[in-house]
């Protein structure tokens, strides 16, 4: 499966930005689909995921209460949705796939990163 992620940019501290990540070459609804990111110097981290159906959705403690993750099957999409960003937000955000959502933190398919930069 391919994954192309877009929607990030430059926003002040406490707006909000909307992520989406188109993905293709596979049955979206079969996959696991997650958001991971990676700030300057630091190692990338995990930021949501969402299962297949849609039933479930786990957050890092960093984005609960203030990002959303959803899905749209029949687009093949997937978004987060981030409010009351802090400058600690920035990074570069990534989506990934898996077909197994318990592995879901350690994806098999990665797409390319969107650069969210928060200002403060």
């Amino acid at each position: 499966v391919q994954l192309q992620a877009s929607g990030g940019g430059l926003v002040q501290a406490g707006g909000s930005l909307r992520l989406s990540c188109a993905a293709s070459g596979g049955t979206l609804r079969s996959y696991g689909l997650a958001w991971f990111r990676q700030a300057p110097g630091k190692e990338r981290e995990f930021v949501s995921a969402i299962s297949g159906s849609g039933d479930t959705t786990l957050y890092a403690d960093s984005g609960k209460g203030r990002f959303t993750i959803s899905r749209d099957n029949a687009k093949n999409t997937v978004y987060l949705q981030m409010n009351s960003l802090k400058p600690d937000d920035t990074a570069v955000y990534y989506c990934a796939a898996d077909r197994r959502f318990y592995n879901i933190r350690t994806p098999e398919y990665w797409g390319q990163g969107t650069l969210v930069t928060v200002s403060s």
